[in-house]
């Protein structure tokens, strides 16, 4: 017999938070999370007389970073909660009151980035204790608010925009990535547009050059590019990048740095010549030179690369000095161009993925590959957790973009015995991983370099 004064309540319900100045946010009913958290981004520890405090921005909305809510909260306590993604970290948690339907009390919220959720807030077992049933097949049973009604609620934080006008150019904008950085720019007050790169075109022209986009559109009055040009459109995203420069737009990243950072011979012959240091590498044409290229870079096991590629994609770990040879003189017979590098054992398989914005590392993360494989990257398997890197790391990974005139890089480095090592440079890196790893707000981070390489100070809501 179910109590009466327990009630039921959905797997998803609205909620509201009255000292936090949340008139509404979508909550998921998790019972099998203890502690219930909260969206939060830019967290702030601080001290109002003796006692610690939290500053902290809220977005109750999913993809509408333009709405935010300045909060402040004294500290409760800290706790090391287990995320989603299976790392453990500290957040602070505070006590806030929350209202769900007609019903008011206080709950304990852990403030987390969970700007990866497909929820806001999600409400734990300890403040459903003797307060509710959940019935997983049902949704908001305690009250539903339309669009309208949110917009009504939120509509003392929707000012008007008047920004820059800001193009993003690339092939798929579903995209993790692409969604965070059109959110990030209207968030900032900017109009952001979406450009698929097959669908510009070109007119030379020396007296008018312009870009044309689907249908005839001409895009003559963009203040700004952002490029993000996959590893196969690199040849056609370059050649718009020139003719948008040609323009005078802006380009956050230049067609010369992206193809140079794609070139891994070119960039690697540039890192050498400026006195970084890389792995020791051969590159060879011909089937004789294969057994002492072999020797010259110390030997089995070692990686073979090709030159064109991205993300991980042909790249061979061979184990032995004949599996290498024949590794070789296969790539040789088809014409392919690779490049062959020693194999640092200490690593242990993982690797630095270090974020440059502009001449400073805003984040970093250290990625371990999955059981049986030596690649790191998150997508084929690694994992990814936050670190600390040395002022030597950062000052590799700040030099390495510059080299290359890179405002964005992800910038991939090696711990090893020699100390770090750099293994290369993307020149359009995800956010996904790192801004899910980190907590930080890398896209916010892109937007404002932009601001600054144009002088865009207006103030904006």
């Amino acid at each position: 017999m179910i109590d009466s004064k327990i009630l039921v309540i959905g797997c998803e319900e609205w909620c509201s938070f009255k000292t936090l100045n949340i008139p509404a946010i979508k909550a998921r009913i998790d019972s099998g999370a203890k502690t219930s958290s909260i969206q939060a981004v830019n967290i702030k520890r601080f001290k109002k007389g003796r006692e610690d405090w939290v500053s902290f921005e809220i977005n109750p909305i999913k993809d509408n970073l333009s709405i935010s809510i300045q909060c402040q909260s004294p500290i409760l306590s800290t706790r090391t909660v287990k995320s989603s993604t299976g790392v453990s970290e500290k957040r602070y948690v505070i006590k806030a009151p929350i209202t769900i339907g007609d019903f008011t009390y206080e709950i304990e919220l852990t403030l987390a980035n969970r700007d990866g959720m497909d929820f806001r807030m999600l409400l734990g077992r300890e403040a459903m204790i003797n307060r509710y049933l959940v019935n997983p097949s049902k949704q908001y049973l305690m009250g539903e608010i339309s669009e309208n009604e949110i917009e009504s609620m939120y509509s003392y934080l929707i000012h008007a925009k008047s920004g820059l006008k800001i193009g993003l150019l690339a092939s798929d904008k579903n995209l993790y990535s692409n969604k965070r950085l059109m959110e990030a720019g209207r968030a900032r007050g900017h109009e952001m547009h979406f450009y698929n790169i097959q669908q510009c075109y070109m007119s030379l022209d020396t007296n008018t050059p312009e870009v044309r986009y689907r249908g005839g559109k001409i895009l003559d009055d963009l203040d700004a590019i952002i490029p993000r040009i996959r590893p196969s459109m690199t040849f056609y995203g370059c050649a718009l990048l020139r003719q948008f420069i040609a323009t005078g737009t802006y380009c956050l990243n230049s067609d010369t740095s992206i193809s140079e950072s794609r070139d891994k011979l070119f960039s690697t012959q540039l890192f050498s010549a400026n006195n970084i240091h890389i792995p020791i590498t051969g590159f060879a044409k011909s089937p004789l030179d294969t057994k002492d290229m072999i020797s010259m870079v110390g030997g089995a096991p070692l990686v073979i690369k090709l030159l064109q590629s991205a993300q991980g994609k042909g790249v061979v770990l061979a184990e032995t000095d004949k599996a290498a040879e024949s590794v070789i003189n296969a790539f040789k017979s088809l014409q392919a161009n690779i490049l062959v590098q020693e194999f640092v054992k200490e690593a242990a398989g993982k690797d630095l993925r270090c974020f440059v914005v502009n001449g400073k590392v805003v984040a970093a993360i250290e990625r371990t590959a999955s059981k049986g494989e030596f690649r790191s990257n998150i997508h084929m398997g690694g994992s990814a957790k936050k670190v600390k890197i040395t002022a030597e790391e950062r000052r590799l990974a700040i030099k390495a973009s510059r080299i290359l005139n890179l405002a964005v890089a992800g910038v991939d480095i090696i711990r090893s015995n020699k100390g770090p090592l750099l293994l290369e440079v993307n020149s359009s890196p995800g956010l996904e991983g790192i801004e899910t790893t980190t907590g930080k707000d890398i896209a916010n981070e892109m937007i404002i370099a932009i601001e600054k390489k144009l002088k865009y100070s207006k103030e904006y809501k």
